[in-house]
């Protein structure tokens, strides 16, 4: 398991998921962003964190009735499990007719220090739950429980939320254009690279508010690249 720093994770916080996404692909990592969850209030502030993964399997009648609330281990005992700073991953297969989360279970991840929720199905509860204070994405909201679609399989181990692998401890990046999983080992080089990437377009944003042409720029050339080192300093 590799270490992430704190400062790593601090630097991250400032980078978009738009952009890490970019410093992703020039390391060959082009499955990143997690498709379907968006943020159900919109975010103040970016959040990273190590994830904390959670795994449902397609429901079946002997093992996701309401008694199956009461077996252990079991989701209860997964959102028990979650550690502070965490950004806990909810794989929920897509399955959008139940939700995953509802308020009481958001409440205890947010008294638990949790930093971030990702969940490729819905929430319930979707108007309590906007009233804590704790950054969440979800595909949706939806009445009915999980167990109408899932049964609880398991957690801290390698999942698939939104078409992307997570596994525990690799990073996460959540913004208002979604989540991205960051593998931990790359996440030093990844904030590095993020920050240049995001110190290039903003001279490309001040070039073109005074009328330049993208063309030679954006990728730069040799000229837009000569620039950018004088405008830096």
């Amino acid at each position: 398991m590799v270490d992430v720093s704190n400062k790593t994770l601090a630097t991250l916080q400032n980078i978009s998921t738009a952009t890490l996404t970019m410093v992703l692909l020039k390391h060959g990592i082009r499955t990143s962003w997690i498709e379907g969850p968006k943020p159900l209030v919109p975010m103040a502030r970016r959040v990273a964190g190590p994830a904390f993964t959670i795994r449902f399997v397609p429901g079946r009648e002997d093992l996701s009735g309401p008694d199956s609330y009461a077996r252990s281990p079991s989701f209860r005992d997964a959102i028990e499990a979650a550690p502070a700073g965490s950004v806990v991953v909810v794989d929920g297969r897509g399955n959008t007719l139940g939700a995953t989360l509802g308020d009481i279970l958001v409440a205890r991840l947010h008294y638990k220090g949790v930093t971030g929720i990702v969940t490729d199905a819905p929430v319930r509860d979707a108007d309590e739950i906007r009233k804590v204070d704790i950054p969440l994405l979800a595909n949706g909201a939806a009445a009915p429980p999980s167990i109408v679609g899932l049964a609880f399989a398991g957690f801290d181990e390698l999942i698939g939320c939104g078409g992307v692998a997570v596994r525990p401890h690799d990073i996460i990046v959540c913004d208002n254009d979604g989540a991205v999983v960051i593998p931990a080992e790359l996440a030093s080089q990844v904030a590095e690279q993020g920050l240049e990437q995001e110190r290039f377009e903003r001279f490309v944003q001040h070039k073109v508010k005074q009328g330049a042409s993208v063309v030679g720029l954006y990728p730069p050339g040799d000229e837009a690249l000569a620039d950018f080192a004088s405008w830096c300093e």
